[in-house]
């Protein structure tokens, strides 16, 4: 892992005020007035994120995104380092704190640049405004959220506000793909932080922040068989395709749905020819689990599985990779702040839980984390993929509120 420094180009500074005692309702309601007279910007910086077309397996279209996250991270005057990933290089942006305090708190906020869409989507899925909703592909997951999480940062800095705190800005660039080279840094930076304020989208259909996640994992199970002519001599064979059917039917028998735990048989393949015993087959199993007690079982249970044909040899391999993101006393106090901020700008959030799996499921057994900060909109992963443009100022606002009224703690 190699980084290189770039200097800070701008004066956001973050030192001490101790003596802060501004109203937070009147701070929070300064905040969303900045940001509305934003919203235009921030459609036009949206706009450049989602037409520089960033799947995760394309690192010098995720490094055009990030070097222009950067670059207007640098310019609002944080220290940026470049960790080298073959995505693309994750971008770690520093305000550092001026606390005389040498260990002064970190709140780490979580994002990623690279998306599902190939190269040539933008073609037949052009960025465009419909009415109150913007459309293009990555809108939603996350190229809005992270133009939300950049406007948190300029409003902050228009209220002239020093916050006693080491606010740092992780953008990765392979998430989409389950994050494997950011994955150490990720735990690295959350060790010891104070918070971890992850800017995935809200939930769909509400706007919900997002409190709990499933972990899970995947299965590939091969079977090895023998094989013989089916017409000739189908005793001397042993069929790999029945043996890895029956594999299939004790894997998903495993499955607690009543207790979040599901296994999905997603992917198969086997056999030549239909007049050949099959020697050979396997699938892949997708595990979503919602407790790590229910992801030791499972992995338990199918380290246990045998062939039932003798002749047959069984490989199993996989497991549980993302522990589950478990709603633990710490989120739900910090969820008990962004709900206090968002009433004082004037509207209600709820919290919840999801299936899928975001980078907060390594950051939340080790430190309190919060997911679901992004835009509200609908459509991750598909072509109808959207944010709500009326909610980009009040949901930046209160990510902005939420830093705010975790330094102001400290």
């Amino acid at each position: 892992m190699s980084s290189h420094q770039i200097a800070p180009k701008g004066a956001f500074f973050w030192s001490v005020h101790f003596g802060y005692t501004e109203n937070m309702s009147s701070t929070h309601t300064s905040l969303l007035s900045y940001l509305e007279g934003q919203s235009s910007a921030m459609l036009d910086d949206l706009r450049t994120l989602v037409e520089i077309e960033s799947p995760s397996y394309n690192a010098l279209q995720v490094d055009q995104v990030l070097d222009q996250l950067e670059a207007w991270l640098v310019a609002l005057g944080a220290t940026a380092q470049r960790i080298s990933g073959p995505n693309g290089d994750h971008r770690h942006c520093i305000f550092t704190s001026n606390n005389s305090n040498q260990n002064p708190a970190r709140v780490l906020i979580l994002g990623h640049a690279d998306t599902v869409w190939p190269i040539g989507t933008l073609e037949r899925l052009p960025f465009r405004l419909e009415g109150d909703l913007a459309y293009g592909p990555g809108t939603y997951d996350m190229k809005g959220c992270l133009i939300q999480a950049l406007y948190a940062l300029k409003a902050i800095q228009s209220l002239g506000s020093a916050l006693p705190i080491t606010l740092e800005f992780l953008i990765t660039s392979d998430e989409e793909v389950g994050s494997p080279s950011s994955r150490e840094l990720i735990l690295q930076l959350a060790a010891g932080a104070a918070a971890v304020l992850v800017i995935e989208p809200s939930i769909q259909g509400n706007g919900n922040l997002k409190t709990s996640r499933k972990g899970g994992g995947e299965f590939w199970v091969q079977v090895q068989g023998i094989a013989s002519h089916a017409g000739v001599e189908p005793e001397k064979g042993a069929n790999a395709i029945l043996e890895l059917a029956h594999q299939a039917l004790q894997l998903s028998s495993l499955a607690k749905p009543e207790l979040g735990t599901t296994v999905s048989v997603g992917k198969i393949l086997g056999g030549t020819a239909t007049n050949v015993v099959p020697a050979y087959a396997e699938f892949h199993a997708d595990l979503r689990v919602s407790s790590l007690e229910e992801g030791r079982r499972i992995e338990a249970d199918v380290a246990a599985l045998t062939a039932l044909n003798p002749r047959t040899t069984l490989k199993i391999t996989g497991g549980l990779d993302r522990s589950p993101f478990e709603r633990s006393p710490q989120t739900v106090e910090l969820f008990h702040k962004a709900q206090q901020v968002a009433f004082e700008l004037g509207f209600t959030v709820g919290e919840g839980g999801v299936g899928g799996m975001s980078d907060g499921n390594f950051t939340a057994p080790i430190a309190p984390t919060l997911d679901g900060l992004g835009c509200v909109g609908a459509g991750a992963h598909a072509e109808h993929e959207h944010i709500e443009i009326s909610q980009m100022p009040p949901r930046a606002a209160l990510l902005a509120g939420l830093i705010m009224k975790l330094a102001q703690l400290e």
